[in-house]
């Protein structure tokens, strides 16, 4: 079992989001991360779709892509260098003074943003790898246990420059 990464360009139209999921679920396949945005291109939206599983599972799953009316091309990132980010919001709340002032001095050792406070509460904003979004939120359990809420968008990637 491997983590695997796939780009879709698919029809901008209602309901092919829903087409493609279906094709996953319908075969028991599970998505790890899914995010789908418009190109540049109106008509074309681009899907980053993370899944774990074994070779022969994840050539099945590209077959099927291909196959789908509604998918211009299928982009296999597995084992290319890529960017890979995700967004997440986190909501500290119920927050002292020396909370706070942990709070700003952990943003400026992750590089996460702090981009709303009260007296009591702070929300910070991290785009970063899977992993280090993972190591702030063990960070955060160990000091604001129960306290926080967490947002997590799904990973966009794209290729690394040639060079």
């Amino acid at each position: 079992m491997k983590k695997r990464w796939i780009c879709l360009f698919v029809e901008n139209d209602i309901g092919v989001l829903a087409r493609i999921c279906g094709l996953f679920s319908a075969k028991s396949y599970n998505i790890n991360s899914l995010t789908v945005g418009r190109t540049e291109d109106e008509t074309v939206s681009r899907m980053t779709v993370s899944l774990t599983s074994d070779d022969k599972v994840f050539e099945q799953v590209k077959k099927q892509l291909n196959r789908s009316v509604e998918v211009i091309k299928v982009v296999d990132f597995t084992d290319i260098a890529i960017h890979v980010r995700e967004l997440m919001f986190i909501k500290v709340r119920n927050c002292s003074d020396s909370d706070m002032t942990e709070l700003f001095r952990i943003s400026q050792v992750y590089g996460v943003k702090i981009i709303d406070y009260t007296p009591t509460a702070v929300l910070l904003e991290s785009v970063d790898t899977e992993e280090r979004n993972d190591g702030l939120i063990r960070l955060l359990e160990n000091h604001f246990i129960n306290r926080f809420e967490i947002a997590r968008g799904g990973n966009v990637a794209a290729p690394a420059m040639e060079r």
